[in-house]
């Protein structure tokens, strides 16, 4: 045997560690498209191909699914498109007349030959620079600027006045037992003293107060501030950081300019301790110069600050100033914030004689703001409102001599940027910054009238220039642009936030609602874009093919429209605004499509009365309008579930009920023409090299694919229906399955046929086996992924507890058939694999039945074993795994059904010859096995093997082996037996080994059969030694006949001569058979027991002292022979010798009484 294992290959033992390749059967698209492509060319070619033009019309939708899922879609930064509303209404307001130009220029030349303030670096301090920038912005030459700067200059100058705004004051000191002051701010301008008195005074800070021993002398007021020069504030009673928001204008006398003068700004605080003559002051200011007593109580000075006129920047200040002690003694602490600016009065221009400050800086900025926008390096709709030097120093001087607010300034800004807007794109991000600024600063008792109305106007013409731009929102803002969108998102914000602002509710009582508004625009907005859309697609000729492929690209262009809606301007519209955009546009879309495609249907309906009469071009057509109308219908599941009902698409899957059985029809048809055009097509060669199929295998899984995609999208609604389209097209997979094996089975055949070669057909033969293979395992998960879940679920309502099994039971029920099928089909291909092989096996077979007996059993088995290492080879190259397996299941049959043929037709011959036999059954089952990596041993050792090994095995037994093993099946069989319904015999049994004698005495049988018409037995019990061939010399004793009993007693001791040796034999036992006697005619048989001695003392067993007597009983349970014997009477029946012949004439006497197995 060790020769023969060395001969087995090693390829069994690895087929199951090498993977045999196999595409997935749920393999993507992907992975189809790489298949393709090694598939002949002149398939691809076909671009009219069916599949091909399927394939396009699903992946059409997926691929646009799959954009919009896709990250990074707005990506790009390309500038965007011109925001267009048609005629802009701002245009003509902006226009400004010659004359109008005239007089702002002669405005702005005013205010820069009398400016005031000091110039920072964020200014322009050079006239010169400042009249050559102003020259460039109004297009003006030289002569007309030189004219109108003169008049100017002759004009009247203005008068300047100093305008201080106390705010706060904060940690004043406590004058009041209380811990807190009632302080009160006074304040007044007073002419710049000469160097020497300021040398003079230099150690002390100005103050109001002076010694008693120096009032009288005094008598001059030149240093003293004259009463209706000072300005006081409210007393704040009680608190140490008060609050006033107190306003004045400060002048001087006439003939003194403030300009000119030296500001001494003194805040005093607090009621006690003042001097007399401050005191004076005090009160002839609070009494509008009305002397008071000087003997009343002094006010507490709390602190004071000394600002030069000269020191104001232009703008003005706006800041917190630490208080001043009044001497170098004084005690002083907190701090006081205050707002100051110069401004001018009786301003002697002609437009500042007509309009009011602010209109005339709008005037200005928007002239500015012409200019600068074209200057800007940056891309136009980028821009936000970066002004230059020259520009900022213009707006600077203007606003703070015509004296506008912060509010006032905020707000013209927005009025002119808002209003540049609308004619020259700018950034959204800055309007709502220019809106935030209004509503930071936002005071009703702080804007005028006119201002008012204007900033009103502002807000509805740019609210009704972005509704506009809405209505447009596809051309203006389309999605694939982060540009764009960034711009839509903050125009909506600028919406937003302009119905939000305090300002926009006291300008505009009586708006409307925004997101009221916005729907309405965006409603026109879709028609208009529908209208325009459908008008460009419909055809010239109005015929059925022409009018749908129009519905198809129509309903692309809505299914795109409403991706984006649902992808990019919903999210930014429900975050904004709270307008609902998606399903606005979807409903509204969803209604119009519905419409056209229902009267088109009808139509068509109309003059096709047959769905025969269908053409493919239609059909197709058809059918892609339904993937488009329900991947549109879809959407339906992102609508609020109360809007998610009655949509004028949620039926529309009836109107095409007619065109569906049509569509089975064209796709099964195609189906078997791809199928017949791949056979025809494939080479029979490897697909690739991890491949063991050919390029049809590969073309019939994509098309079951694509057939599977097509049910996917279908998606049918109606569950009812869609089982019974479902079971119809899964029947047609199942048949097309069916076709392409016959299909490709018929290719071999005619190659078989012809003169190709024997090697090359077996080849062919594995690559056709593993297609099929490749076709059966593909069909087992394209069935079950054909989506039945969802009908399971469907049909529980309506088909109760049944129905979801009856959906199951059709599914399992095709997935058996098609598997019994394709096996079936895979064992045809075998047959016709083996058949050629049937030959050599023969061959070899024949050689170990007629080798001489002289030879070893390895030498004479060689052969074959070497010619089956030898195709096992090639098979394994070329044999999937599964496949491997059914033709080494297959070749085990043969080998077996020709091993039975040779042992049935020699009868008779030598035990040598049987014992090749069982020495090749034996050899071929390892050889199969390979130690576990090929067939499994269940099905190596299946009925044929166990009756081919009993036989082969008894048959290369001597006639006393097959004795022997007779009688050790007996004693197996007494082992197992746990009841018996022939009955029971009771026995004790002793060897004595000093006497070389055998006691065997019978106690009593039970229970025992009745033989007689009576219904009772006349038994007797007949003592055996077995085999005969071990126990020659020994004879057969009986006992006494007990009539008519079924429980006969003995009490019968009987002994046996025989050396221990012999009872010492494994098969060595005693044979107990119980008759039945009869007077005229034989005995009956009863039954027997057997009592193997290796079981009684004396033997194996130990002594008893006593003997026989004191050995404790045994019971043995009466059986009958098994049918299984007849093997070996048929084994010995055949032999010529003696102890054949009368074993085989006891065993025929026994053959009616035996037991069938």
């Amino acid at each position: 045997m060790s020769t023969l294992l060395e001969i087995k290959s090693s390829v069994l033992r690895q087929v199951q560690n090498r993977q045999s390749f196999r595409r997935r059967a749920e393999m993507e698209s992907g992975n189809l498209a790489q298949e393709t492509s090694k598939l002949p060319s002149a398939e691809r070619e076909d671009t009219g191909d069916f599949f091909d033009r399927m394939r396009r019309v699903l992946q059409k939708q997926e691929s646009m699914q799959r954009y919009w899922r896709t990250e990074g879609v707005l990506s790009n930064n390309v500038p965007p498109p011109p925001e267009t509303v048609g005629e802009c209404k701002i245009v003509d307001k902006l226009m400004l007349s010659k004359r109008e130009m005239e007089m702002l220029y002669e405005e702005i030349l005013y205010t820069l030959v009398y400016m005031a303030g000091v110039v920072s670096s964020e200014h322009v301090a050079s006239e010169e620079e400042l009249f050559q920038y102003l020259e460039e912005v109004f297009g003006m030459n030289r002569s007309d600027h030189e004219a109108i700067l003169q008049h100017v200059r002759e004009c009247k100058a203005p008068v300047y006045a100093l305008k201080v705004s106390v705010v706060q004051a904060r940690n004043l000191l406590a004058k009041d037992s209380n811990g807190f002051s009632d302080p009160y701010c006074m304040l007044g301008i007073m002419i710049m003293q000469s160097t020497k008195e300021t040398e003079e005074k230099k150690e002390r800070k100005f103050s109001f107060r002076k010694k008693k021993d120096k009032i009288e002398k005094r008598s001059s007021i030149k240093e003293v501030l004259p009463a209706k020069y000072i300005q006081v504030t409210e007393v704040k009673n009680n608190t140490l950081n008060p609050v006033w928001n107190e306003n004045f204008l400060l002048d001087h006398d006439d003939d003194v300019s403030v300009a000119e003068a030296c500001k001494k700004l003194n805040e005093v605080t607090g009621f006690k301790g003042m001097g007399r003559y401050f005191k004076q002051i005090v009160k002839s200011a609070r009494a509008n110069g009305t002397p008071g007593s000087v003997e009343d109580n002094a006010d507490d000075f709390l602190g004071c600050l000394d600002i030069s006129i000269n020191e104001i920047p232009v703008g003005g200040l706006d800041k917190w100033f630490k208080l001043e002690p009044r001497t170098s003694s004084s005690r002083v602490q907190g701090d006081c914030h205050l707002i100051i600016k110069l401004i001018t009065n009786q301003r002697d221009t002609v437009l500042s004689k007509k309009a009011s400050g602010s209109v005339i800086h709008e005037m200005l900025l928007n002239q500015l703001l012409q200019y600068e926008h074209k200057q800007t390096e940056v891309e136009s709709w980028n821009w936000k409102g970066e002004l230059s030097k020259h520009a900022f120093t213009l707006l600077s001087h203007h606003s703070m001599q015509t004296d506008l607010s912060n509010l006032q300034q905020a707000v013209i800004k927005w009025q002119a940027f808002s209003k540049h807007h609308q004619i020259q794109a700018l950034d959204y991000s800055y309007m709502l910054g220019l809106l935030k600024q209004i509503e930071e600063q936002w005071d009703p008792t702080m804007c005028q009238r006119e201002q008012e109305q204007t900033l009103a106007e502002s807000f509805i013409l740019f609210t009704e220039y972005c509704l506009l731009l809405l209505k447009k929102l596809r051309d203006n803002f389309p999605v694939l642009n982060t540009t764009v969108i960034n711009r839509l998102e903050f125009m909506l914000r600028c919406l937003s936030q302009i119905h939000s602002m305090q300002a926009f509710r006291m300008v505009c009582p009586f708006h409307n609602e925004l997101h009221l508004e916005i729907a309405a625009v965006l409603k026109k907005g879709t028609l208009e874009w529908y209208e325009k859309t459908y008008s460009s697609l419909r055809p010239e000729e109005k015929n059925a093919l022409d009018q749908l492929r129009c519905l198809v690209k129509l309903a692309d262009a809505v299914h795109e429209d409403i991706e984006r809606s649902q992808n990019v301007y919903n999210k930014l519209f429900v975050s904004i605004v709270k307008v609902d955009y998606f399903s606005i546009t979807y409903r509204q879309l969803e209604k119009l499509v519905a419409d056209e495609v229902s009267a088109a249907m009808g139509a068509l309906k109309g003059c096709e009365h047959e769905s025969s009469h269908i053409t493919h071009s239609i059909g197709e057509a058809l059918f892609e309008l339904y993937i488009t109308l329900n991947e549109l219908r879809r959407f339906r599941d992102y609508l609020p579930l109360k809007d998610n009902k009655s949509l004028a698409l949620s039926g529309f899957h009836d109107l095409f009920k007619v065109s569906i059985h049509t569509w089975l029809q064209t796709i099964h048809e195609k189906t078997c023409e791809r199928i017949q055009r791949a056979v025809e097509m494939d080479k029979l060669e490897y697909v690739d090299s991890l491949s063991k199929h050919s390029s049809s295998a590969v073309d019939v899984t994509i098309c079951f694919s694509q057939i599977k995609e097509f049910w996917a999208q279908l998606a049918w609604p109606d569950s009812t229906e869609a089982f019974t389209f479902l079971t119809q097209l899964s029947d047609d997979i199942c048949k097309a399955a069916i076709y392409y094996s016959e299909s490709i089975r018929r290719k071999v055949d005619k190659n078989h046929q012809s003169s190709v070669g024997q090697t090359l057909v077996t080849e062919h033969l594995c690559i056709i086996l593993n297609n099929i293979e490749h076709v059966r395992k593909f069909m087992g998960s394209i069935l079950q992924n054909l989506d039945w879940r969802p009908l399971e679920t469907a049909v529980e309502p309506s088909g109760g507890t049944d129905g979801k099994p009856q959906v199951q039971k059709a599914l399992n029920t095709q997935l058996q058939n098609i598997d019994m099928d394709m096996q079936r089909e895979a064992k045809n291909m075998i047959s016709h694999l083996t058949e050629k092989m049937i030959g050599d096996i023969k061959k070899y077979i024949q050689h170990i039945s007629l080798s001489p007996d002289s030879i070893q059993n390895d030498e004479a088995v060689s052969p074959l074993m070497k010619y089956l290492d030898d195709k096992l080879i090639i098979l394994n190259e070329t044999l999937v795994k599964e496949n491997l397996h059914r033709v080494l299941d297959a070749l085990w049959w043969l080998l077996l059904k020709f091993i039975i043929d040779a042992v049935d037709s020699n009868r008779g011959v030598s035990v040598e010859f049987y014992g090749r036999f069982y020495y090749t059954l034996e050899a071929l089952v390892d050889f199969f096995h390979a130690e576990g990596q090929g067939l499994a041993l269940e099905t190596l050792r299946n009925g044929d093997y166990r009756f081919l090994e009993e036989e082969l095995r008894l048959n290369k037994c001597s006639t006393s082996e097959l004795i022997e093993k007779y009688y050790m099946d007996n004693i197996k069989e007494q082992r197992t037996t746990e009841q018996s319904k022939y009955g029971r015999l009771n026995v004790k049994c002793y060897y004595e080994t000093s006497e070389q004698r055998l006691y065997v005495e019978v106690l009593h049988a039970a229970d025992l059969i009745a033989l007689d018409a009576n219904g009772l037995s006349d038994p007797f019990v007949i003592i055996e030694l077995c085999p005969h061939h071990i126990f020659p010399l020994v004879k057969c004793q009986r006992t006494q006949v007990k009539p008519k009993t079924l429980h006969p007693v003995y009490d019968e001791l009987f002994y046996f001569s025989v050396p221990s040796e012999q009872c010492r034999r494994k098969s060595a036992c005693i044979q107990f058979t119980v008759m039945d006697h009869d007077w005229l005619s034989t005995n009956d048989f009863a039954g027997e027991a057997v009592l193997p001695m290796n079981m009684i003392y004396g033997l194996n067993r130990p002594q008893v002292t006593g003997g026989v007597k004191n050995v404790q009983p045994t019971v043995l349970k009466l059986t009958r022979p098994k049918a299984n014997v007849k093997s070996i009477l048929k084994m010995l029946d055949g032999r010529m010798d003696k102890d054949a012949q009368d074993f085989v004439k006891k065993l025929r006497e026994m053959e009616k009484y035996m037991e069938d197995d």
